[in-house]
């Protein structure tokens, strides 16, 4: 799960109520958002837009490499 929150006076405080039990352990990740637009950019290009220079790059793999990939990668049995 990914809260998000601030500092104040020392403390992680989050944005919205997080019901966590008494005593959990957590890890803090500082994320420094006037670096990037942050974790969701609505705005940004789409997944498909991002990976259109790639797309019919790979020529001459067996019919069924989508399939079988740890086969022709890792040797695995095929499906």
């Amino acid at each position: 799960m990914t809260y998000q929150g601030h500092i104040e006076n020392g403390a992680v405080v989050f944005d919205d109520p997080a019901n966590l039990p008494e005593g959990v352990k957590v890890i803090v990740c500082l994320f420094d958002f006037s670096q990037d637009s942050g974790p969701d950019d609505e705005n940004g290009p789409s997944l498909y837009e991002r990976l259109a220079p790639a797309i019919g790059t790979a020529k001459g793999l067996p019919p069924d490499a989508s399939r079988n990939v740890d086969h022709y990668l890792y040797g695995a049995s095929k499906t």
